[in-house]
């Protein structure tokens, strides 16, 4: 039996009941969460029965939801092709006009999911190491490069060494000094990118401090990580949902900023005086 959930849950949902098919399309819209709440919470969630849940996880062909759970913990890792994203979309997402707002409201559950689960102790902790580090190492592949790259623009406004991994190949180099006293930022949202965690790996072997922006504490970062930020990601399509991911950017951005002690205004007169030099802006 192929155990990836995601894929038999969109494959059997054409010859799904009512109730079951209102099951499939929230654990598709909400697979980083699905993982970890028991029948109960999944129930009133959805709206349906404790039995009715059950009931869901035997028609998919596990022995119950316990074996369904485990699997779907698994599935996380796992993950889909983009061409298999591409079809569960076509099941999820209407083509009329009301799954465009299917699609805005799939970001909406993203940013409220984020929001939820937020860690403040951690973030302050992610902060503090941004504000001590002597070097600082953004490590962001494939899709997550913007992140990276938009991560990368303003950090770099606000301390003084930020560097952007965004290609091991031409940026290995760079990491010939790592000491404890840098730190490395990894970006990755399933499905994770190798390059980005033998990184990330690497800097904890080194001694360095290591920040995990990551989509679950499945996420193969998080073993290396000395703190993990996470934010939801995921929608039923063959792309990835980075507007939770982004405002977790923006708001340590902001507070770095404001945390930050000496020279930062300063320096931002000086950016203005030559972005006026130059004609930056129109």
């Amino acid at each position: 039996m192929d155990h990836n959930v995601y894929k038999i849950i969109y494959e059997k949902m054409p010859e799904m009941s009512k109730s079951h098919n209102k099951i499939a399309q929230y654990i598709l819209q909400n697979p980083n969460e699905v993982p970890f709440i028991n029948v109960g919470k999944l129930a009133a969630q959805v709206g349906v029965s404790d039995a009715t849940v059950v009931r869901f996880a035997v028609y998919l062909g596990f022995s119950g939801y316990p074996e369904f759970q485990k699997h779907i913990q698994s599935s996380v890792q796992q993950q889909l092709t983009t061409r298999e994203r591409l079809e569960m979309s076509k099941e999820v997402y209407r083509g009329d006009d009301q799954g465009i707002f299917d699609v805005l409201n799939g970001d909406i559950d993203n940013l409220e999911m984020t929001m939820k689960h937020l860690n403040v102790e951690d973030f302050r902790k992610a902060v503090g190491y941004l504000l001590k580090a002597r070097n600082v190492y953004i490590v962001a592949n494939r899709s997550a490069a913007a992140l990276g790259l938009f991560l990368h623009y303003y950090l770099d406004l606000i301390l003084d060494h930020v560097e952007m991994l965004d290609s091991i190949e031409k940026d290995a180099d760079l990491l010939f000094d790592l000491q404890e006293e840098d730190l490395v930022i990894g970006i990755s949202y399933s499905r994770y990118t190798k390059s980005t965690v033998d990184v990330f790996s690497y800097a904890h072997e080194k001694g360095a401090s290591t920040i995990a922006l990551t989509d679950n504490l499945l996420s193969p970062l998080h073993q290396y990580t000395d703190v993990s930020l996470t934010a939801a990601s995921q929608m039923p399509a063959f792309i990835d949902s980075f507007v939770g991911p982004l405002s977790l950017i923006n708001a340590l951005l902001i507070h770095t900023a404001q945390e930050k002690e000496g020279g930062f205004d300063k320096k931002l007169e000086t950016l203005e005086y030559v972005w006026d030099r130059f004609n930056v802006f129109y």
